[in-house]
């Protein structure tokens, strides 16, 4: 098989994002991991919620479902039990995955099937004028609100972390290196993976601009300070090699996803693949899940006859005198 360029992973469609929207660096992230990976656009699926983040499978040259409001997950975990073969990518808005989707968030912790979700962070509904999505934090006051944010804020970090997610990373949409990279380390990771990636939205967020992100100003020095640091340049190392670290581990990346203002960490904070996957859960019951799963299976011959065979699972659930 020839080698796959980049431009082998964009499509011809019209992108009609602000311009400056961060959801450009996310999208060239996400084409360019898919080609390093040389990950077949047959076997690649991008599937997205509603916002302005649920274009970006037109954009990309594999194959794309555009979903409901606040439903990504539950149709990338669908697809990707049914077919484990295939490289699933899930993204969407922090309104999207944290608002009307907070729920199936916190759900698909409990399962950990073996899917990277990509959230667009920009603090703002952008798709319907910039009200504050649940990643706005309490007082702030962006162009669109007529007063100061009245609702505390989510934390995406600490919310993946007790809702069961095994790799937990955050980056930045101007970043476009360090995101594609995190992207891969969440493809490759054997289990379900969070990236939150923190971006401007240039049209409604006055607050978190791409200059506020470059730095503040040193009194001192004159010259801006980055509010951007990696974790791993401090010699932090999220990766759980043994369950006696889980702790510990826990209690530091809470202590980094806490921090906002003048610092705020990307990088991954946590990776745990001592977690079977749901798929080895599944396999443990269904021998021949991996050789034969639900997408392989016929399902009617040609005269559309079901040939399913569900006599050995009635014979389980029949009940004994």
């Amino acid at each position: 098989m020839a080698e796959l360029k980049l431009a082998d992973y964009k499509t011809t469609v019209h992108n009609d994002w602000c311009p400056g929207c961060g959801d450009f660096g996310i999208l060239n992230a996400i084409q360019m991991a898919l080609s390093e990976m040389q990950i077949p656009r047959h076997k690649a699926i991008i599937f997205s919620g509603i916002g302005c983040s649920g274009k970006t499978p037109h954009f990309i040259n594999v194959y794309g479902i555009h979903t409901l409001h606040g439903r990504v997950l539950p149709f990338a975990q669908g697809a990707k039990i049914a077919n484990p073969d295939l490289e699933i990518i899930a993204v969407g808005g922090d309104g999207d995955g944290l608002g009307i989707g907070a729920g199936h968030f916190v759900g698909a912790g409990r399962k950990n099937v073996d899917i990277p979700y990509l959230i667009f962070n920009n603090a703002v509904y952008g798709l319907t004028k910039g009200q504050a999505s649940p990643t706005l934090r309490l007082g702030e006051k962006t162009k669109s609100l007529v007063t100061p944010n009245t609702s505390n804020s989510v934390n995406p970090i600490a919310l993946a972390l007790v809702s069961g997610f095994t790799f937990i990373a955050r980056s930045y949409s101007y970043d476009v290196k360090h995101l594609k990279d995190t992207i891969k380390r969440a493809i490759t990771h054997k289990g379900l993976a969070f990236v939150d990636v923190l971006q401007p939205c240039p049209t409604y967020d006055d607050i978190h601009t791409r200059e506020w992100y470059q730095g503040i100003n040193n009194q001192e020095t004159g010259k801006a300070m980055p509010r951007i640091y990696k974790i791993e340049e401090t010699g932090y190392d999220g990766t759980i090699k043994d369950e006696s670290e889980i702790n510990e581990k826990m209690t530091k990346i809470l202590q980094y996803s806490s921090e906002w203002g003048d610092k705020i960490p990307i990088g991954i904070f946590y990776q745990n693949e001592l977690i079977p996957s749901y798929h080895e859960r599944i396999a443990e019951n269904n021998k021949e899940y991996f050789a034969k799963p639900p997408s392989h299976q016929e399902i009617s011959d040609n005269e559309n006859k079901p040939m399913a065979k569900i006599d050995k699972i009635l014979d389980k659930l029949q009940i004994k005198d």
